[in-house]
């Protein structure tokens, strides 16, 4: 199998197409209740501190349970209506129950899935570098997914992934594990000095801690020499968008915008293409 996905690599894009259409169908469960899971737990655990009554046990809700259904009329979604990509086309985006409209954002999230799972396979060919980024990108969307709705980078999808960033380099597939810590030392300590500085100088909160977990986690895989680029990106893609959304949207310079999802996308360029994109400008600014 090993020698025919090598000889082929059209087929090995190929099938990481299908099974991130597959992990982007899960993504979908993943995004929606996570958060959910979260706020419960932090209100039992305020309960708890504050010495309230336990609230009752409702029915049980994590990952698994229940099953997914019509957000309309709670009409189980049965197996043959959940094929990613497929289902929502043959059922023109509608609910198979009641007729009412399925959000495009889920088949959305499934294409962008495989076509992420399928660029990075190309990119890597077969082997464990593509296997390891394909995790990592797969955790990426996730976070960039939540924190764009909720404003929330979960530690439960962050830490493991910058432990496995550092695992997967201690076997040098991406970059030196020395490397690999620095970038995840000056990455969170780079963000962490920004965020005191701004809270000094204004008394207000300029981003939320999950930002520097995250960038701490994209110098653990890829290592501290993706940092500047990672923000100089995520910056300018940050500024741009906002600037847009003032311009649309009519909304004030103060209002809180997450910043996970620019890190992530910027992250994910550099650890593919940052070598790539480093010696393009060194080369135009004529270094070499």
């Amino acid at each position: 199998m090993s020698v025919l996905l090598n000889e082929h690599p059209w087929t090995f894009v190929a099938i990481a197409l299908v099974l991130g259409l597959i992990v982007g169908s899960f993504l979908n469960v993943l995004v929606w209740r996570l958060p959910k899971m979260l706020e419960r737990e932090w209100r039992a655990q305020a309960h708890e501190v504050l010495g309230l009554p336990a609230e009752p046990d409702g029915p049980t809700y994590n990952l698994m349970h229940p099953n997914s259904c019509c957000p309309h009329c709670d009409h189980p979604i049965r197996p043959w209506e959940n094929i990613p990509l497929l289902s929502y086309l043959i059922l023109r985006g509608r609910c198979a129950h009641c007729r009412g409209a399925i959000s495009p954002r889920y088949p959305f999230t499934e294409l962008a899935c495989g076509l992420i799972s399928a660029g990075v396979t190309w990119h890597f060919g077969f082997g464990w570098e593509a296997a390891a980024v394909l995790v990592l990108s797969w955790g990426l969307l996730a976070m960039s997914l939540i924190d764009a709705d909720h404003q929330l980078l979960p530690d439960v999808l962050v830490l493991p992934l910058l432990w496995l960033g550092l695992i997967v380099n201690s076997f040098g597939l991406l970059t030196t594990l020395a490397d690999a810590l620095w970038g995840t030392v000056i990455g969170y300590m780079s963000l962490w000095s920004v965020f005191w500085l701004f809270k000094l100088v204004t008394g207000k909160d300029g981003m939320g801690h999950g930002d520097f977990k995250l960038l701490a986690l994209l110098g653990a895989w890829g290592g501290w020499q993706l940092l500047p680029m990672t923000l100089l990106m995520s910056s300018l893609v940050g500024v741009v968008v906002g600037l847009i959304m003032m311009r649309l949207h009519k909304t004030q310079a103060s209002t809180p915008m997450p910043f996970g999802p620019y890190l992530a996308i910027a992250g994910w360029i550099a650890v593919l293409w940052g070598g790539q994109i480093t010696d393009f400008y060194l080369q135009s600014v004529g270094f070499r």
